[in-house]
């Protein structure tokens, strides 16, 4: 009888629980309807963790709204990046609770809402990215991203934006996904002519452009296979990781770049760099000693150490001087890099040579 009792306890918690969340979701919808937006997400919040144990119905009702309410926020500025990844991630929501409901109420309009933020999100990204806002342009091409994983430039966007604010954490995240997914960039862009403006402009498909050309609003139209970006990403890699100190990856990255193309003169340049940099360490360690014939000893174990390093970048130096003979900064480089080794003939024989 009293575990009777129980359950029926349960039940009637549960059910009282479903008509609070029921009433939960007409409350925010009012508040939507009125436009107090902020409002109704606040409702929507604290109902939000009683949704999981809620019916399908109830679930895309839900989700549906919560889509609606943060695409209004976003579209209106407010929290625009937050507010859009939400109202992605719950229209997202509704495509997986109905497809495995098989009952589609809201998933034609939820696509509808998820391709028409991702036009938002990308012609604000690019707005942003002309205006120098590049931190706010990587956020916005990193959330289209998001909604269409599929559409990888975005990504590819995100990371180059980030790469020119300088947020170089966010920029090695992004390329280290383009590198993992073996992203080249290759494919083919579809340009034409907007009669209008008589600007050139980018379609996503060949169909969207000739579609636009039959209807007489563009011409003259132009396909172009941009060059693959595998290089750009191992050679941004080690830029980023170079930023941050991050000498060890900073060369592994111009190591793969230089494989891919051996007479990247960047890649040269900067591995030099990045292996004279690396004598600080030994060259900290050696002040540190005192005079005692111990420490004697080891001061002139790290000074053949330090020199070793400091050998380790002629051969990229002298690489960058095969690549472009008349380059100044390799050039000074080397003479540097000879004359702190003591290697007098070298050193002369470059000098003549300038």
């Amino acid at each position: 009888m009293k575990k009777n009792l129980k359950i029926a306890v349960i039940l009637l918690f549960i059910n009282a629980m479903a008509f609070a969340q029921k009433d939960q979701i007409k409350e925010a919808q009012s508040l939507y309807d009125k436009g107090k937006t902020e409002d109704a997400l606040a409702i929507l919040k604290k109902a939000e963790y009683l949704i999981v144990n809620a019916s399908d119905t109830d679930k895309s009702d839900f989700f549906y709204l919560k889509g609606n309410v943060c695409k209004d926020l976003a579209v209106k500025n407010i929290d625009a990046i937050n507010n859009f990844a939400q109202a992605s991630s719950a229209y997202q929501d509704i495509l997986l609770y109905e497809n495995d409901s098989r009952n589609y109420k809201y998933a034609f309009k939820a696509n509808l809402a998820l391709k028409s933020m991702k036009s938002t999100l990308v012609d604000g990204a690019f707005n942003d990215y002309k205006a120098g806002k590049f931190k706010e342009s990587a956020a916005k091409s990193y959330e289209v991203y998001q909604i269409d994983r599929k559409d990888t430039l975005n990504l590819f966007n995100a990371a180059g934006s980030s790469l020119n604010a300088k947020d170089y954490v966010s920029a090695i995240k992004y390329y280290e996904e383009l590198r993992k997914m073996n992203y080249s960039g290759k494919g083919t862009i579809f340009f034409a002519i907007n009669k209008k403006t008589k600007a050139e402009e980018a379609f996503i498909s060949m169909s969207a452009r000739e579609s636009n050309i039959q209807a007489g609003l563009y011409e003259k139209p132009r396909n172009y296979s941009p060059p693959s970006r595998k290089e750009e990403i191992l050679i941004s890699l080690g830029y980023c990781y170079l930023e941050r100190n991050d000498y060890d990856n900073a060369a592994k990255y111009y190591e793969n770049d230089l494989q891919l193309n051996p007479n990247c003169l960047d890649c040269c340049i900067n591995l030099a760099y990045v292996k004279l940099q690396l004598k600080k360490g030994v060259l900290d360690q050696m002040n540190q000693l005192g005079n005692t014939p111990k420490e004697m000893k080891e001061y002139d174990k790290l000074n053949a150490q330090k020199d070793e390093i400091v050998k380790s970048a002629i051969p990229y130096l002298k690489k960058a001087l095969t690549i472009e003979p008349k380059n100044e900064e390799a050039t000074k480089t080397l003479l540097g890099v000879y004359r702190s080794l003591d290697m007098t003939n070298e050193y002369n024989a470059l000098k003549s040579s300038m």
